[in-house]
């Protein structure tokens, strides 16, 4: 079942639709830095464009864009995600990575691509769907974590297997030309936005790290011990770039029974 929007999971844990976010007081029609409470951590966009960390190392920060209660115009700047689809894209057959996500235009660095949305699940369920699968079953599950400022990890659970948008054709890149930032509008629930990490020619296959550390920090020493141990349940990786790690990333997390 498509859905341009993420809808909540069968276990009803998370509800992306609700609005819990207040509004800004802005009334002008864009807000600006410092006068609009949606931008106290700062801009979030330049002409429709995501604007880049201070450094290449960085966390990509997440994004809150004014919503549904802000007194702001549908024309303000800081309404990017929520627009939704801009460009036209593809869905096409790949060679070795069953089918994948192109688009029929160029693309701008830090324009806004599309969304990966689907089911948004509590830990419980995403677990029980990811262990039920088999070795022959497309996982489409992807699992986000935010490092909060108090030492926490904010976890969210997609899975578009049931119900998604065109985010569940794209496949994984060692090098790619999207990010995934996670963007609010109405509530904490995330959306997960990909936007272009580079121009992006007309014709051109779509991707991502699915890993998450495209644009992150670097794998740890920890981390590269548990993906070798794990080398016997991973598939490979067909990106085709120079720096491949010849398989997909692995998350044993959804796995483990502690």
């Amino acid at each position: 079942q498509y859905s341009p929007d993420n809808v909540a999971g069968a276990d009803g844990a998370n509800d992306p639709t609700e609005i819990t976010f207040p509004g800004c007081s802005c009334l002008t029609s864009s807000c600006v830095v410092h006068a609009c409470s949606c931008l106290c951590h700062g801009e979030n966009y330049n002409s429709l464009c995501l604007r880049p960390t201070d450094k290449e190392e960085e966390y990509a920060r997440p994004v809150f864009e004014c919503n549904a209660m802000c007194q702001c115009g549908e024309s303000c700047q800081n309404r990017v995600v929520q627009r939704g689809l801009q460009f036209r894209l593809e869905v096409f057959k790949t060679e070795k990575k069953g089918w994948g996500l192109r688009t029929l235009e160029f693309i701008a660095k830090g324009r806004f691509v599309c969304e990966y949305a689907g089911e948004v699940l509590g830990f419980d369920e995403a677990r029980r769907r990811m262990q039920a699968q088999t070795s022959k079953d497309s996982n489409y599950i992807i699992v986000v974590r935010e490092h909060l400022h108090s030492g926490q990890v904010m976890e969210t659970f997609v899975d578009p297997t049931y119900i998604g948008n065109i985010g569940r054709f794209l496949n994984h890149s060692c090098e790619p030309n999207l990010l995934m930032v996670p963007v609010r509008v109405d509530s904490m629930v995330p959306k997960l936005a990909l936007f272009a990490a580079a121009d992006i020619s007309a014709g051109e296959e779509l991707s991502y790290d699915y890993s998450g550390r495209f644009h992150n920090l670097s794998i740890t020493n920890r981390e590269q011990k548990s993906l070798e141990d794990d080398n016997s349940l991973r598939k490979p990786c067909y990106c085709g770039s120079r720096t491949c790690a010849s398989f997909l990333p692995w998350d044993s997390s959804l796995f483990s029974t502690a």
